[in-house]
Formats: C-alpha cells, sequence, structure tokens
C-alpha cells in the first residue's frame, strides 16, 4: 500500500497486533486461515479469498507456503469455511463471522474497550481493582504496545498519582497530602512526603523511583522538543511494574 510514494505501515501493525491477539502462530492452517479470512474482511471489506491470496497473507507473516492441494481438500471439508460465488473462492461462514466478532471485540466501531497484551502491566495485577484503574492500566499497555511513549508516560505518571493518593486514603492520611483548600498537592509534593511518610512505609527501590517516573511523564507531558523514545519506557518498566503493585497493596487493593 503506498500514500504519497511511502510505504504504509498502518495495516502491517494492525496485522502484527491481530496476530498476537488472535494467537494465530500457535493455530493450525485452517485456523490460520480462519483468522486471517476475518481479519481481511474487517480491516479491507474482502469476504472472498482465494488459494493465491491465502499464500499472499502467508508469506507477509513469514509463514510457510502451505501445500496449496491439501489445504484445498481441508477447506472444502471445514464447517467454518464455505465456497464464494467467485471460482475457486472461498469464505467465511456466517456463524464464524460473529462467533470472531464476539472475540475480537477491536474491530466493533463503537466499543470502547482497551485491547493490550499486558507489556507494561500485566492484567492479574490490575484486574478486580477499580474500574478507572483496570482503564489507565490497560491504556499504558496499549499506547506502549502502539508506540505512542509519549503518551504511555503521561499515562504511567497519572497512574502513580492516583496509587499514591488511593494509599493514603486507605491509610487515613490523606490530609497530609493536601493544601490549606482540601486539594492534593501536586505530584512532587506528595511524592516528597511519600519518601519520608512512615505509615506508608514504602519501600527503598520504591521511594527511590518515584521522581524517575514523574519527570518521564513531565517531560512527556511540557517539554516542547522532547519525545520520549521506547528505551525511556522500557527502562523504567520494571521498576514502573513493581511500585503500582507496591502501592496496589497499600491502597488495598490487593492482597
Amino acid at each position: 500500500m503506498q500514500l504519497n510514494g511511502r510505504t504504509s505501515k498502518i495495516k502491517i501493525m494492525q496485522l502484527t497486533e491481530f496476530v498476537t491477539v488472535s494467537g494465530l502462530l500457535s493455530k493450525t492452517e485452517v485456523e490460520k486461515v480462519e483468522r486471517l479470512a476475518f481479519y481481511y474482511l474487517k480491516s479491507s471489506n474482502v469476504s472472498a479469498f482465494s488459494l493465491p491470496d491465502i499464500c499472499r497473507w502467508f508469506d507477509l507473516l513469514g509463514l510457510a507456503k502451505p501445500n496449496t492441494s491439501r489445504l484445498k481438500k481441508r477447506l472444502i471439508a471445514s464447517k467454518t469455511i464455505v465456497r464464494a460465488t467467485q471460482k475457486d473462492s472461498f469464505k467465511l461462514h456466517a456463524e464464524q463471522i460473529r462467533k470472531f466478532e464476539t472475540e475480537f471485540i477491536q474491530f466493533d466501531e463503537e466499543n470502547e474497550e482497551v485491547v493490550s497484551v499486558d507489556s507494561i502491566i500485566p492484567s492479574s495485577l490490575y484486574s478486580g481493582t477499580r474500574g478507572y484503574i483496570e482503564n489507565l492500566a490497560k491504556q499504558i499497555n496499549a499506547s506502549y504496545e502502539h508506540n505512542v511513549f509519549d503518551g504511555c508516560a503521561v499515562l504511567m505518571r497519572r497512574l502513580l498519582e492516583v496509587m499514591l493518593i488511593l494509599a493514603y486514603q486507605n491509610l487515613g492520611i490523606d490530609s497530609s497530602i493536601k493544601d490549606s483548600s482540601g486539594e492534593f498537592k501536586q505530584l512532587n509534593a506528595i511524592i516528597a512526603h511519600a519518601k519520608t511518610c512512615t505509615p506508608l512505609g514504602l519501600s527503598r527501590n520504591t521511594r527511590d523511583c518515584l521522581d524517575n517516573f514523574r519527570k518521564l511523564g513531565n517531560f512527556s507531558a511540557h517539554r516542547i522538543h522532547y519525545n520520549a523514545k521506547k528505551k525511556d519506557v522500557r527502562d523504567t518498566a520494571l521498576e514502573y511494574r513493581a511500585a503500582i503493585e507496591e502501592l496496589l497493596y497499600k491502597a488495598g487493593l490487593i492482597t
């Protein structure tokens, strides 16, 4: 696909994401065809496909070229794939399309569910906590997975601030991070207090990293000539995950 003389990477990135989300590489040959047929139906509005199309799909993903004679027999025998009107072409059975639409909700234009693969914060940490925490964690993961590193850094800063406040509230000491008008102080002031707050009792590793997380988010939000790189986020990811896990415990959201 060419746009202004440049090869578009958008569709390839979407396909790569779909391969991961669908677990395509671990599927049987026919199951791979089913999922790729669904992907191209939704992304390009192409419902019918032929054996040469399948070979191109496999080649794009670096998969071995299928034995077309054997594959054709398997497609004909399949209950999820039916003949299309064009000669020597196939399409997904309507019931299989409905099944995939339920399974792969990211293709629903009205759906607002954030789909991610736990690249920064594993779902085992945030699942079942609070809806807004789950949404923030999913957005952090999704932005990293889609190379939106400034957005990822800002969201990481936001979740850190939320978790610190929730930890203080759970301990009943949130008044110590509020100003005279009863509003929560800026994050730098909250972090400064958290580092020496005995009731909060943060680990040394978390105390040492808090300002790094804040600065990364601040740079992405406020520095005009700064753009976060993948390495910037990746280098803090392990410590960040550990800090968020500790704060989830302090906030009483996991046990």
